[in-house]
């Protein structure tokens, strides 16, 4: 007897979802999974989690393990003093943030 070729989970392509409608419900459950997610992550491994993003719809949503003003400020002042680490070795990264703060933004402009 011949078995049945099943598709199970499929790899889907990343790319922007046409049609608006199907977009907005597609950021609902993903952003439901994801704030799971980060509380499983949160509650198993004691890790300090935040997640912050702005619906299609440009509405705040986010999560956070404690608080995410805490968290924030917690994760700037390491990556300050990683850069005070740096300009004290000589290395100057200033262009590296600048250029990966450019990235993003045309990231966040290109959806």
């Amino acid at each position: 007897m011949a078995k049945r070729a099943e598709k199970g989970r499929q790899k889907i392509e990343m790319k922007l979802i046409e049609c608006e409608k199907a977009r907005v419900v597609a950021c609902s459950k993903r952003k439901k999974a994801l704030l799971e997610y980060a509380e499983k992550l949160s509650t198993r491994t004691g890790a300090e989690v935040g997640v912050m993003l702005f619906t299609t719809g440009g509405k705040p949503c986010s999560y956070a393990s404690t608080s995410i003003d805490e968290i924030a400020d917690k994760f700037f002042k390491v990556k300050l003093e990683d850069r005070q680490c740096n300009l004290d070795e000589g290395k100057s990264d200033l262009f590296e943030v600048f250029e990966e703060l450019q990235k993003e933004t045309q990231a966040l402009e290109a959806r």
